[in-house]
This record gives C-alpha cells, structure tokens and sequence, in this order.
C-alpha cells in the first residue's frame, strides 16, 4: 500500500517547494474546494506503475491463454458472482472481452476500460436474472405492438 500525503490547495500555491519535497518521498491528493482532488505523483514512479500494469496484464494474458476460457470463468465468479446467471456462450464472451479489456487498459493506462466492461457485462447479468424484463428486451417488435404506442402530445 502506498503513503498518500494530503495538502489544501492554498499550501501548494503558499509553497511548493515544500509539496515538492513531500512529492519526493510519495503522492501527495491536493484537496481542493471547487473541483475534484489531484494527485501529484513523480513521472517516473507513475512510468513504473504503468509499465507493471502491462507487465501483469501481459502474464494474466498468458496465463489465461494456457488455462482455457472455462477455468477463466469459473476464478472469475468469485470476483463476479452475477457471471452464474449468464448463459454459458455469454459467459464465454464476458471473458474473453474481460481478457482483452486488461490488455487495453493497461496498454493505455485508461483503467476505465476495464471498470466500462465489467459494467455492461453486470448489465446483461440483470437482464437474464429477470424473466419478464429479458422477455421484453428479446422478444421482437412487431407492427401490431407498434400500433399500441399512444400518440405524442405534440401530435
């Protein structure tokens, strides 16, 4: 776990020199009252944290490659329990998707990729856990359900 120090904003503009020091040593959140915290970290220790994000992005990857995408899902459902509802040709592709989002996210240091992924993929969860709303999203419109749509108010 990593030494996180806090400053106000007005410290770091009072004297950053100081902030600077503290940087030296490890991040330091600027707390600032209008607008989100910022994190001031060296270049190279944010250079070094992104090179073993791909570093372990990359042996995940292959670890995953040697075990297979049922073994995969299966480690997975403890992290993700809500996977047990999928059916098994989802679940296959959440993994393989989930597989490929690490590799993206930690290609480009955008973590939200992978957090995007895990989010649609409990989305579609929800719709296979409720009968009546994967009826509704599944089943195909037709020209007579069309014809039940009551007028706009516009119109």
């Amino acid at each position: 776990m990593s030494i996180v120090s806090e400053v106000q904003w007005s410290e770091l503009q009072r004297d950053p020199k100081s902030v600077a020091a503290i940087a030296e040593q490890h991040e330091v959140r600027v707390k600032r009252r209008d607008g989100a915290d910022l994190l001031l970290v060296r270049a190279d220790q944010h250079a070094n944290r992104h090179s073993g994000a791909l570093m372990a992005a990359r042996a995940l990857r292959s670890v995953f490659r040697h075990v297979g995408p049922d073994v995969i899902a299966d480690a997975l459902k403890d992290e993700f329990p809500w996977t047990a509802v999928l059916p098994e040709s989802d679940r296959a592709e959440f993994v393989r998707e989930f597989v490929q989002a690490i590799q993206a996210s930690a290609d480009l240091g955008q973590w939200s990729l992978l957090g995007q992924t895990v989010h649609e993929w409990a989305n579609t969860a929800i719709v296979h856990a409720d009968p009546d709303l994967h009826r509704a999203l599944t089943t195909p419109i037709t020209t007579r359900d069309l014809d039940s749509v009551p007028p706009s108010e516009d119109e």
